[in-house]
């Protein structure tokens, strides 16, 4: 089963009042007031001022809302989120979402109900508002490698967007059960084409901040119309390589009727391009042979016209 995403004009996508944020300390204040509308609650213990529902014991607290709320977002120790949900666990089917966000709004877990309760797609949303990573152990999920990055023009049609995502795909001989994630730069995050065509093909859409693309010391080429339109040195193929762990890519940056795509993929500790080949193996230093060069450039040709 996938990760989809609903459909939203804004980052954090699905973040309402059916999410209850919960935290015990002022760190984790500060990450909670970032996820928007969600119901805030606060420990007695945190000082100040603020409009949350304040609350003493987070077992009390968490058995309560284990009832009433759908999502659950603890900015919170796993450890203490653990020991708080675990006597109310009943079924995949009837429990609640719940994730888990360090108070240095690093990571987004899915702890509980992650295929059923929609806890990966709500760890996503999570991660997306915060600039987060996902974490998302669901077996099915984890095993994905791939990731396709997607750049385009503002109102770019879904239908073109959609076709650009199958051929690049059809180009590294792969299907879209085997993506991961579509990634794309923050600044798209309000774009309803793109939006629109990763819930058609029901995949989970990751946003790189922009200064994360900016800083980042991965190889990509650079584009400098892209910098000119939107101030970053490229989006499909830094917005692929970020979204993942150990990545490389597959297919440069192609553009298809005006949409451009590139495809990552992730090295997973258990696959073969992830493991270390013997010295005497490895190929001979190559200084970017002519032919290594034409074979970029051909992934680089335009399928149609477009930018």
């Amino acid at each position: 089963m996938a990760i989809v995403p609903q459909r939203s004009n804004s980052v954090g996508d699905g973040l309402g009042p059916d999410v209850a944020a919960v935290t015990l300390s002022a760190k984790g204040l500060r990450v909670a007031r970032q996820l928007g509308r969600c119901r805030l609650h606060v420990h007695t213990s945190v000082k100040g001022r603020m409009q949350a529902e304040r609350f003493e014991s987070i077992v009390a607290l968490t058995r309560r809302l284990f009832r009433q709320q759908a999502k659950l977002v603890f900015i919170a120790p796993t450890g203490v989120v653990v020991r708080a949900i675990a006597s109310l666990i009943e079924h995949k089917r009837t429990d609640p979402a719940v994730v888990v966000v360090d108070v240095g709004g690093r990571y987004a877990i899915s702890l509980l109900s992650g295929h059923e309760g929609g806890a990966n797609t709500l760890a996503l949303a999570v991660a997306n508002r915060l600039g987060a990573e996902p974490v998302v152990t669901t077996t099915t999920e984890a095993a994905k490698t791939l990731i396709v990055g997607v750049g385009c023009r503002r109102g770019a049609a879904a239908n073109h967007i959609v076709a650009a995502i199958r051929q690049a795909l059809r180009m590294v001989r792969a299907r879209p059960t085997q993506v991961r994630w579509l990634a794309s730069a923050s600044l798209k995050a309000d774009e309803p084409g793109l939006l629109e065509a990763a819930a058609r093909l029901g995949l989970g859409l990751r946003f790189i901040a922009a200064e994360e693309i900016r800083s980042t010391a991965k190889r990509f080429q650079h584009s400098p119309f892209v910098a000119g339109q939107v101030g970053l040195p490229a989006v499909a193929e830094p917005s692929a390589l970020l979204a993942g762990r150990r990545t490389r890519l597959l297919l440069p940056k192609t553009i298809v009727s005006g949409v451009t795509v590139a495809v990552a993929e992730e090295s997973c500790s258990w696959s073969a391009s992830a493991r270390v080949r013997p010295k005497s193996a490895r190929a001979a230093p190559n200084k970017r042979s002519g032919r290594a060069a034409s074979s970029s450039a051909t992934s680089r040709t335009s399928i149609s016209s477009g930018t």
